[in-house]
C-alpha cells in the first residue's frame, strides 16, 4: 500500500488543481510577413455570434475531446477560421498558459504563416487586421481597474462557515489592459496574452 501511495503521488501531474475539469481553449498567435516586416494577425468576430460578437481576438477556440493536445487544437482552429492549410502554420513557441480562473484555462501558441491568401468562416470571423510588431512593441498599452466581488448564491450554506452571512469575502480589482490601432481597440483576454508575448519579445 505505501508503495503504490508513492508510485500515484510521484506520476506526472497537471498544471494545477482542477486542470482536467477546466473550460480548456487554445490560441494561436498569427504572425504574417508583410513589405517585409512581421505583422499580427487578429480577428474580428462575427457579429452574430453568441457569445462576445465583434470582439477582436487570435485565432482559436475550444479543445475538443478529438484534439490530441492544446497546440493540435490551436493548429486546427486557426486552419478552420482562416481557411488556410496546416502545412502553412508554422509552430514557433508555446507560451505559458492563461489561467483566467480554476474553471477556464487558454494555452497560446505562436505561429507564423507563410501564406498571404486567406479564406475567413464567416460564421466566425467577420473580418481580419494586420498590426506591425514594430508598432505593438512600441506601443504603450494603458489599463483600467474592474472591481471582482464574489457573489454568494440563494442557497450558499452559510450556517457551514464562521460568521454566516456576515462573512467578510475579499474582492480584488482586474486590470484590463487596451491596445488601440487604427480604428480597433485590442482588450481583455486578447490583450493580456498580447502584453505577455510583447514582453518576452522584448
Amino acid at each position: 500500500m505505501r508503495d503504490k501511495i508513492i508510485a500515484n503521488l510521484q506520476k506526472a501531474q497537471p498544471l494545477f488543481i482542477g486542470e482536467e475539469d477546466a473550460f480548456r481553449s487554445a490560441v494561436m498567435i498569427p504572425l504574417v510577413e508583410k513589405d517585409g516586416e512581421l505583422h499580427v494577425l487578429f480577428q474580428v468576430r462575427s457579429y452574430t455570434m453568441r457569445k462576445q460578437p465583434g470582439d477582436i481576438s487570435f485565432p482559436g477556440g475550444k479543445i475538443d475531446a478529438t484534439d490530441d493536445s492544446p497546440l493540435a487544437a490551436a493548429i486546427r482552429e486557426t486552419h478552420e477560421e482562416l481557411g488556410i492549410a496546416h502545412s502553412d502554420i508554422h509552430v514557433i513557441a508555446e507560451l505559458s498558459p492563461y489561467i483566467a480562473s480554476p474553471s477556464f484555462i487558454v494555452y497560446p501558441f505562436v505561429g507564423i504563416l507563410s501564406v498571404d491568401d486567406f479564406h475567413i468562416n464567416e460564421a466566425e470571423v467577420a473580418e481580419l487586421f494586420f498590426v506591425p510588431l514594430r508598432y505593438l512593441l512600441s506601443y504603450e498599452p494603458y489599463v483600467h481597474l474592474v472591481d471582482v466581488a464574489p457573489q454568494p448564491g440563494e442557497d450558499f450554506p452559510f450556517e457551514k462557515i464562521m460568521n454566516g452571512a456576515q462573512y467578510q469575502w475579499r474582492s480584488r480589482k482586474m486590470e484590463e489592459w487596451f491596445y488601440d490601432y487604427d480604428r480597433y481597440t485590442i482588450w481583455g483576454l486578447t490583450a493580456r496574452i498580447l502584453k505577455y508575448f510583447l514582453q518576452l519579445v522584448r
